[in-house]
């Protein structure tokens, strides 16, 4: 690829613990790549984006990857309601952190707002899965849901998963209470002091009161 830079791959490569190869393309210039795609071609028709999406996971290079994300990510607000499995399979294959957290609030969280029915059968599948990374989405797909955020389904989530070992599960509970911190602190504190979390999680969840408070 001519955008290749096999210095950039070998550095991102590493930081993601050698799990996938790389083309070295950083985010700005990939994004600037995809958006002079899209300018000329647009979006990929609805019926076609299920075999398309499935064919950039095969392949090799993350970069693939993030750009068929990102091209769902455009297409989020218009899914039919079966995208879901979609999303799904994404969550469940080459999966890491990278993936799942974009998918998790941008792909996920837009689609159950748009279609909240499927919440609970969905979650409490992905719960009861002992999928890490489904799990992970359960707690982060309400990342953007501010005032929105069902904190029932929240709490029992959190507590179905305390004392896991798994570092990205403790570092979700975490980032998902240091969100919702920045729309009602009171609860998040009050939570926080209500329940035995794992260090990581307690940490992570009072990061930004912290840093608000000294700064």
């Amino acid at each position: 690829m001519a955008n290749a830079n096999e210095e950039n791959a070998f550095f991102m490569k590493k930081y993601m613990k050698g799990q996938y190869d790389y083309f070295g393309i950083k985010s700005p210039e990939r994004r600037e790549i995809m958006r002079d795609f899209l300018k000329m071609h647009g979006l990929p028709n609805t019926q076609d984006i299920k075999k398309i999406a499935k064919e950039f996971w095969q392949l090799p290079q993350r970069e693939y990857q993030y750009v068929i994300l990102e091209v769902l990510g455009k297409m989020a607000k218009k899914a039919e309601k079966e995208r879901i499995d979609l999303y799904e399979y994404l969550i469940v294959n080459k999966s890491w952190w990278d993936t799942i957290d974009y998918s998790a609030s941008n792909l996920v969280g837009v689609h159950f707002q748009k279609f909240p029915e499927l919440i609970q059968p969905y979650t409490e599948k992905w719960m009861d899965s002992g999928n890490m990374w489904l799990q992970r989405t359960s707690l982060l797909f309400q990342l953007k849901y501010k005032k929105a955020t069902d904190l029932e389904l929240l709490t029992d989530y959190i507590h179905q998963l305390q004392g896991s070992k798994e570092f990205f599960i403790n570092k979700a509970i975490g980032w998902i209470l240091r969100e919702y911190s920045k729309t009602n602190a009171a609860w998040v504190v009050d939570f926080v002091n209500s329940n035995q979390l794992a260090p990581l999680s307690h940490r992570e969840a009072l990061k930004w009161l912290n840093r608000k408070r000294n700064s």
